[in-house]
């Protein structure tokens, strides 16, 4: 710890970060089970990147989408994982104020990028389908890398914000975050000032970063919906559908536990509930998300057997 220069207080240096266990033998196993998680999440996603950058019939609007995605699910769970890691295995769980501003901010920005960028999924879904022969009109490369490049700054822009706020409150007593990685309402609990008018605009950056999105994409498929409605062949329209069920899973899978941590009232703070839900949209989105689109999805089984050297693949 320091001191703030002119007050008679100490300012910690760094946080312990308390994991979920303190048991020798429990660590062990939580160390193996994770792994394996984040072994999978990076190989998973890394193949879904590998696939569509090899594979030039993947070379489209949809699937350069999906591949940042990828590469957003593999970075944000190696912020945290790795680090958790070390931790279930080490005697030692520290964090210096720096590190945790960091690991905050890179996460934060990570997870927000990708919270846009599930809009611009949507819009994309929603011109395919309503505008099916003007697609590649609407959706060119220039517009794409615009969209891409807008999602990662609005991502950066307001993680930065958001770490500002919590990490410039003094944090002069206990330094122990009951979690497993510097997630801003745990740090932000420690704080020794009151909160409420860092937690007010906590929540408007959260009203922007999701409840906005979700309602562009809850619009765009409304609109989705509609035209599918509209397509007389039954067959026609299950493929039509077909096409939007990984999206909306991923979106649901994503956004539901990441609204309750940061759209919820502090009053209704549980450390040991919030990091099992922070695991959840954390590490198990990551992991699911190559399994969602790859399961139903016949571009990207086309793609792998090719790899694999198997050319002729039924339809």
């Amino acid at each position: 710890m320091w001191m703030i220069p002119g007050q008679n207080q100490t300012r910690v240096s760094e946080f312990i970060l308390l994991g979920f266990s303190s048991d020798p033998t429990t660590n062990s196993i939580l160390f193996t089970v994770f792994l394996l998680i984040y072994l999978s999440s990076v190989m998973g996603n890394g193949l879904i990147v590998m696939l569509i950058c090899l594979d030039i019939h993947l070379h489209t609007p949809m699937y350069f989408f999906l591949c940042i995605l990828a590469i957003l699910d593999m970075s944000y769970v190696t912020t945290t994982m790795p680090q958790m890691l070390v931790h279930l295995l080490s005697h030692s769980q520290t964090i210096s104020f720096a590190g945790c501003w960091m690991q905050m901010y890179v996460f934060g920005a990570l997870a927000t990028t990708e919270c846009t960028l599930f809009v611009v999924m949507a819009y994309d879904r929603y011109v395919a389908i309503c505008y099916p022969l003007h697609y590649t009109v609407i959706l060119n490369w220039g517009l794409c890398r615009r969209l891409a490049s807008g999602s990662l700054v609005c991502g950066f822009l307001s993680a930065l914000l958001h770490t500002f706020f919590t990490m410039s409150l003094p944090y002069c007593g206990p330094n122990k975050v009951n979690h497993y990685f510097c997630e801003g309402p745990s740090v932000r609990s420690l704080a020794c000032m009151d909160t409420h008018l860092i937690e007010m605009v906590d929540l408007i950056l959260s009203v922007f970063v999701v409840v906005t999105p979700i309602s562009l994409i809850v619009a765009s498929y409304v609109h989705i919906a509609m035209a599918i409605l509209k397509i007389k062949s039954t067959q026609a329209r299950f493929k039509a559908f077909s096409t939007c069920a990984s999206h909306l899973t991923v979106v649901t899978l994503f956004y539901g536990p990441a609204s309750y941590i940061y759209m919820r009232p502090n009053s209704s703070y549980s450390p040991e509930r919030d990091k099992q839900i922070s695991l959840f949209y954390n590490a198990f989105t990551a992991l699911l998300n190559p399994v969602v689109y790859s399961l139903r999805n016949k571009d990207i089984k086309r793609a792998f057997l090719k790899v694999m050297g198997y050319n002729r693949v039924d339809n």
